[in-house]
């Protein structure tokens, strides 16, 4: 074929961007110089050590954390200009699965699922049941979980009601932060190929705060790498690798190679131990 005859894909559309974003908490500064575009329908995995900003990062998309710089660009829109109105509006565009769940004790898993829907939408009690059950049945739980609150349940489970309850207003993006930590190799699997079917079923853009490198090959579109500023050089990007997962692979920086393959290297000797 004459590649002058092949015709040019279309630019794919920017649904969020990042603007040099800066966050500080007191004197200690978590964020810095932080620029970088999201396509719409992509899984982006944000990694890198404890202590890094990920979490920061992934609060201040939807101003749960507020940057004392920078501008997070939602449809060209900037969250961190809104008023709390405009912003909690826009809020419910995103679904939230958080590191531990963050489910209601007090309620059923049910109550849990229905919540955002009867808060934030109009819905007969029928139609809130309906949904409840569709997004449950979605992340492989059984109608029989209904009614028990999330203490009866394993870790696995609840991450699963969470996913379920995020799903439940059909955000356009879905954040997700440190998804399998605490959970065995196969129940980290699951949740992980469940990110996958998602992506793919709820055409959502994904943003994944993560350490696991089993999720990062699974799940990941794009891989980002954060490093703490203390670590940095003068002037040094906090942004080490933007890549795809299998450029990751290859990456020459020592530092990117040693968290993907889970060496100590430079760190060890930097501790003060005593000799075997």
């Amino acid at each position: 074929m004459n590649p002058q005859d092949q015709t040019p894909q279309p630019e794919p559309e920017i649904l969020l961007e990042v603007r040099r974003l800066g966050v500080r908490f007191g004197q200690q500064q978590v964020l810095r110089e932080i620029s970088f575009r999201v396509p719409r329908g992509q899984a982006l995995a944000i990694i890198g050590e404890s202590g890094c900003g990920k979490t920061v990062l992934l609060k201040s998309l939807v101003a749960l954390v507020r940057p004392q710089q920078g501008e997070v660009l939602f449809h060209g829109q900037d969250m961190l200009r809104l008023s709390e109105k405009e912003l909690t509006q826009q809020r419910l565009r995103f679904g939230f699965v958080f590191q531990n769940a963050a489910l209601f004790d007090s309620l059923t898993v049910a109550q849990n699922v229905a919540f955002p829907l009867r808060h934030h939408r109009h819905l007969s009690a029928e139609e809130v049941r309906r949904i409840v059950k569709r997004r449950l049945q979605q992340v492989g739980l059984p109608e029989s979980v209904m009614h028990k609150k999330p203490a009866q349940l394993s870790g696995g489970m609840r991450k699963r009601v969470g996913l379920a309850r995020a799903l439940a207003i059909q955000p356009e993006v879905i954040l997700y932060d440190e998804p399998t930590t605490g959970l065995d190799p196969i129940m980290s699997d699951v949740i992980n190929e469940l990110i996958v079917r998602t992506q793919a079923r709820e055409k959502v853009t994904s943003i994944i705060v993560t350490h696991d490198m089993r999720t990062v090959r699974k799940v990941a579109d794009r891989v980002l790498m954060l490093y703490p500023l203390s670590r940095l050089k003068e002037g040094e990007s906090q942004i080490l690798f933007d890549g795809t997962p299998e450029e990751l692979e290859r990456a020459q920086d020592p530092r990117v190679r040693q968290f993907v393959r889970g060496e100590a290297g430079q760190r060890l000797q930097e501790l003060d131990l005593p000799a075997a």
